[in-house]
């Protein structure tokens, strides 16, 4: 068997993608050890699920920093002890500045709610409902130093259906994120994913196009 990836899993809130890898984890699906969870929310509910698991926790709460310079700085020096060989934004609602993102340049992942570059940033759902969209969707990416920007490596769509609500669409997207994730982690663990200088390769040729994923 291969060597375990080793991650570290950034949070700021209820941590159900979190719990998707754990669960990916401990059923033997994914071979990968969380080298520590992180939240900027003291009272995260995802801390809880960590703990229930055993996982290191750490809280770098972002109100106790002047400015972003600093909070990356602490947060750098967290990561930089554990040295995983990815860093998984799950639900992190911080901007990161782009000294952060270049010293662990090629390692941070981040899922966003919508189908990239369609509603970067937030409320994506209420968007797409303001805007009459036909569709909807979650995309993983690698990060850059620009806000949901980096390449998109995995995207899945879902209908949006008359009627449907904000919460409809967050439920239909929280359904293909709890899949997604796990699957992603285990490409990138057994080699059928790569990432080099900010390029994308799947099974060794550069992926020119997001993989869509279907459940």
């Amino acid at each position: 068997m291969s060597k375990p990836l080793q991650l570290a899993i950034l949070i700021s809130g209820n941590g159900s993608n979190l719990q998707s890898i754990i669960d990916a984890i401990e059923s033997g699906s994914l071979n990968a050890r969380i080298s520590a969870v992180i939240s900027n929310e003291r009272d995260a509910y995802g801390l809880v699920r960590a703990t229930r698991h055993g996982l290191n926790t750490w809280v770098v709460e972002h109100r106790d920093y002047p400015d972003r310079d600093q909070f990356d700085a602490v947060l750098q020096n967290y990561l930089e002890a554990v040295n995983p060989d990815y860093i998984v934004l799950a639900g992190f609602m911080r901007i990161l500045g782009p000294g952060f993102i270049h010293a662990f340049e090629d390692r941070i992942l981040n899922i966003h709610p919508s189908l990239l570059p369609a509603y970067k940033g937030l409320h994506t759902h209420r968007r797409a409902l303001d805007n009459g969209a036909t569709e909807h969707g979650v995309s993983i990416h690698l990060v850059t130093a620009e806000l949901d920007d980096g390449p998109v490596i995995l995207q899945a769509s879902y209908p949006i259906e008359a009627g449907d609500t904000v919460q409809d669409l967050q439920r239909k997207g929280q359904r293909l994120e709890h899949q997604m994730y796990p699957q992603l982690l285990r490409w990138l663990g057994n080699d059928k994913l790569a990432i080099k200088g900010g390029q994308l390769f799947y099974e060794q040729a550069l992926l020119e196009k997001p993989i869509h994923y279907r459940p």
